[in-house]
């Protein structure tokens, strides 16, 4: 489902330079949980904006679904990130001035989808989040974790075939960390996307069906959480 064929990425700062990924490879099958860990300052963050699209490799490709990301004009890939992918990251990122119903509805506002299945799809994935009947609130009304629930929910709201999830539990404690990390993974798998876990923490890796490891630029299988 998702294909990654020796990926590199290069950063200069002045006549310095850095090698960030290097002949980075691996597959990710449809439906499977994969968590990618690695340090602060490892890539994983780079890697996910290159298997998004969002950035440009220096070499290598990236497929989603046999589709080629680097291939496409820029305005592909954001009609491809909008229908195709769904992004959890470490500080929520929900918009403050929408309630946490159009936080949700967003993405399927944008892919022009009718007022009255939006609505029922937002209601759907706010109660599965332990969220229902939160829609007319704020996010800064809601604690960490909620706002990590929230966001879960909008991530999903489309019906992405690739969630890409950022250090989703590295602003909550441990407790808070615990019980969201279960729930992405299990909504996950209810939903049927692929999930693409990017983490530092061995505790929270092992939600995943398999664990990969990303050191010194490129990818290697991890002994099993």
């Amino acid at each position: 489902m998702l294909a990654v064929e020796n990926l590199a990425k290069v950063y200069w700062s002045g006549s310095t330079r850095q090698v960030v990924l290097e002949g980075l490879t691996f597959r990710i099958r449809q439906g499977e949980t994969v968590a990618l860990l690695g340090a602060s300052g490892s890539g994983k963050t780079t890697l996910l904006n290159l298997i998004s699209g969002i950035d440009n490799p220096d070499s290598g490709s990236v497929s989603l679904d046999g589709v080629k990301v680097h291939a496409l004009a820029e305005p592909e890939r954001t009609l491809l990130r909008r229908r195709r992918i769904g992004f959890v990251f470490q500080f929520f990122n929900l918009i403050h001035t929408l309630t946490v119903g159009e936080n949700v509805a967003l993405p399927l506002e944008l892919l022009g989808c009718d007022h009255a299945s939006t609505q029922a799809r937002v209601a759907d994935l706010l109660a599965a989040v332990g969220l229902g009947g939160l829609e007319p609130r704020f996010p800064e009304t809601l604690s960490g974790g909620e706002q990590q629930r929230a966001a879960i929910a909008r991530a999903l709201a489309h019906r992405p075939a690739l969630l890409l999830a950022d250090e989703p539990t590295g602003n909550l404690d441990e407790d808070t960390a615990g019980r969201i990390i279960e729930l992405l993974s299990d909504l996950a798998r209810q939903e049927g996307t692929t999930l693409l876990l990017v983490t530092h923490s061995l505790p929270v890796a092992r939600v995943a069906d398999r664990v990969l490891r990303l050191s010194h630029g490129q990818v290697a299988p991890a002994e099993e959480p």
